[in-house]
């Protein structure tokens, strides 16, 4: 990997940081590469649209709901349609698959296949866009397993341990885009006086003390004993830590980039609330996975209260999965007391 000290007080366009990545490891692709300029230049389009949502008519909803039963906003439309078109033509996917659409979407017949398949939640906390509350882009990448021809299910039902590049894009008081290759975690900001993402956080770790821990503490009254002695534990001083504050936005990325920069523990476990969500309410493919990517290579882990969501291998392309994700210590507490109180988590 380059050095990434050597970045330090100088200005390094995502495009430069791309490139001296792909020279120093030649086995990369320009592929692969391509399709993270892409996701760039739809972060771009889309933050075009969120920094002026208020005055271009594109907030609401579209008035309709999506597989997940949710309701669809207008700039959920914009976004899918943003990220399909940039990449639908170049040849380099053999399918997406989006947490908007029911199937996966094949590659027009009359655009040619690549080597690699794109999952997607194109604007996660999307219900909070009328409030002006910080929304994200969720994406991660893999290399197709079928040899040949249109994409195929089976191409993107992979363990998210497969995964050859993830990352975010967080819209808030700036755009960010964090994205790794399986080489640390690294963190662009978009300078909207030039137009470019500018390497403003290279080779993010986690902090060795966290600080926050992260949960819709509503649904207590509906977690298993164990996840509630979790919460409990994460209050209270130990020789180990002190007590977290509790800090919760309710857009996912926004969460997450702040535990990833401060240390500390999302989570989103099963309730007995809505028993048609016995897994919970995060999607595997589209959430959970790519996010667990990052978190590994920042230092810390992701875990479904029972075992590393890096290795579930999903069923079916919505499912859902329970998610601990942040420190590595803390997330191993989440586990040990989901065993000792509940026996076993709820499974993915």
């Amino acid at each position: 990997m380059t050095d990434t000290q050597d970045y330090h007080g100088k200005l390094v366009t995502i495009e430069r940081f791309i490139l001296d990545q792909q020279q120093a490891h030649p086995e990369a692709t320009g592929t692969l590469t391509n399709i993270l300029y892409d996701m760039a230049l739809a972060a771009k389009i889309i933050t075009s649209k969120t920094t002026r949502a208020g005055l271009a008519e594109i907030l609401g909803s579209a008035g309709e709901e999506n597989v997940q039963g949710e309701e669809v906003q207008k700039l959920d439309v914009f976004a899918q349609r943003t990220i399909f078109r940039l990449n639908d033509h170049t040849g380099r996917l053999a399918a997406m698959a989006s947490e908007e659409e029911e199937a996966i979407i094949p590659i027009p017949s009359r655009f040619p296949v690549g080597p690699y398949v794109l999952v997607f939640d194109p604007l996660d906390g999307s219900s909070n866009i009328d409030m002006n509350v910080s929304i994200g882009t969720i994406f991660g990448i893999y290399r197709r397993t079928t040899a040949s021809g249109p994409g195929t299910l089976a191409d993107v039902l992979q363990p998210a341990r497969n995964l050859v590049a993830a990352g975010y894009i967080l819209y808030g008081a700036s755009t960010m885009m964090v994205y790794s290759t399986g080489n640390g975690v690294h963190g662009f900001t978009l300078d909207p006086a030039i137009g470019e993402f500018l390497l403003s956080h290279p080779n993010i770790k986690l902090p060795a003390k966290p600080k926050y821990y992260s949960v819709n503490q509503g649904y207590q009254p509906f977690w298993t004993a164990g996840v509630q002695a979790y919460t409990e534990w994460l209050q209270r001083d130990t020789p180990e830590k002190k007590g977290l504050s509790l800090r919760y936005i309710g857009s996912l990325v926004a969460d997450f980039h702040r535990n990833l920069l401060s240390g500390g523990v999302f989570y989103y476990p099963a309730d007995s609330k809505d028993l048609k969500k016995p897994g919970g309410k995060l999607r595997l493919v589209y959430e959970a996975g790519p996010l667990s990517f990052l978190i590994e290579q920042a230092g810390g882990y992701a875990s479904d209260g029972a075992q590393a969501i890096l290795d579930i291998v999903p069923a079916q392309l919505h499912q859902r999965v329970p998610m601990f994700i942040g420190n590595r210590t803390l997330v191993e507490q989440a586990e040990a007391l989901i065993r000792r109180h509940d026996g076993a988590a709820t499974p993915a």
